[in-house]
């Protein structure tokens, strides 16, 4: 592919894999970096269970050691099924059509550790092996520099926000609820953005309801829905350091667990990590400049009938799910970084020291080509 021309919109597909462990989101838009032009197909493709389970052992791993080493069999495989995907969501596209050829990719990789505070993170994911299989630039390695100038490497998503409610009456907050969740408060001005990881997404309960029922997820809350929240292990949880810290910030996975539900039924420990999460979004959104006119939900946490009605009886906003925006909410991530991948293209900032506390707007991005 060409990309000696960078002006005017460019064809642009976008891949996640997050911190829920459950697959790969595949997304396709059109874009010059700063106006979202047309969007393109999506596809998301679930982890087979044998490559889930070592996946989610190498995350574990990384966490007790902070290793950055990973497992060089793991990479490729990870990258093969990311390859997987994109070709599935290609061969769906009718010859001729723009979205039968992107002009490049912006790869996320799996994040196996994020450490800022040490100058930590990491995707894993080889982007050169992508490059050459696909035949299409490849933009991956958006955080690192990020972590290196002091920011947070996180949230990266609310540039893609901005542009995505450009046109929406203000202030306006996106939370994001997948297996961390975070928030982008958008002000009156275009350049008025926080963002910040407000705490826990669907990781505690998915890994609650794992543990006690051999079931992934609280299909549609109805577990949590049949529990009873115990307010005393509630309030330990929120009495995390986290919640005392100022934005921006943000979460690896492994920052909170289970452990303090020990001996409480399946049901009451799934109502009482479903409130650990409505609570701290909502505590979230008191650190925001002024309260929000609308909540836009986008992740699987909004697939949660159970959590979707407990965020609206508790926010001082209303709460809508962002399909309501005419957007999927399953695949904004995938499409951010489509998005992303065309600004590191074209040297536009990735990050902002109110979105991830980088003292100055920073790029960000590694582009690998084909080889020949």
């Amino acid at each position: 592919m060409n990309l000696s021309n960078t002006e005017g919109p460019i064809v642009s597909l976008g891949l996640m894999s997050g911190t829920s462990l459950d697959g790969i989101d595949a997304a396709i838009i059109e874009t010059d970096g700063e106006i979202i032009s047309d969007i393109g197909p999506s596809l998301s493709i679930p982890y087979p269970d044998e490559f889930r389970a070592r996946l989610k052992n190498a995350v574990e791993r990384a966490a007790q050691s902070n290793n950055l080493r990973a497992d060089a069999i793991l990479i490729h495989e990870l990258t093969s099924l990311h390859i997987i995907c994109i070709k599935k969501l290609l061969d769906g596209e009718e010859d001729g059509g723009k979205w039968k050829l992107p002009q490049m990719i912006g790869f996320h990789g799996h994040t196996i550790l994020h450490r800022p505070e040490l100058g930590i993170t990491q995707q894993i994911g080889d982007p050169v092996q992508m490059a050459n299989e696909t035949l299409i630039p490849v933009v991956s390695d958006f955080r690192t520099r990020d972590v290196k100038e002091g920011g947070q490497g996180a949230p990266l998503a609310p540039v893609y926000h901005t542009a995505m409610l450009r046109s929406k009456s203000r202030p306006v907050v996106i939370a994001n609820i997948g297996g961390i969740s975070n928030i982008t408060w958008i002000g009156p001005d275009s350049d008025d953005v926080i963002a910040f990881d407000t705490g826990p997404g669907n990781g505690l309960m998915d890994a609650w309801v794992e543990q006690k029922t051999g079931k992934r997820f609280d299909e549609d809350g109805q577990l949590s829905a049949r529990g009873k929240v115990d307010h005393s292990v509630l309030y330990t949880l929120l009495d995390h350091n986290y919640f005392k810290l100022k934005y921006p910030k943000s979460l690896d996975r492994s920052d909170f667990s289970i452990a303090a539900l020990e001996g409480m039924s399946p049901s009451d420990g799934a109502a009482t990590l479903l409130a650990f999460t409505v609570n701290s979004i909502v505590a979230g959104l008191k650190l925001c400049p002024e309260p929000p006119r609308v909540l836009y939900v986008t992740g699987g946490g909004r697939h949660n009938l159970t959590l979707m009605s407990q965020l609206r009886a508790a926010c001082p906003c209303k709460v809508h799910p962002i399909e309501d925006e005419g957007w999927n909410g399953d695949i904004i991530e995938a499409q951010a970084f489509a998005f992303m991948a065309v600004r590191s293209l074209r040297k536009l900032p990735l990050t902002f020291s109110n979105t991830t506390g980088a003292r100055n707007p920073l790029t960000g991005g590694i582009l690998s080509c084909p080889d020949g």
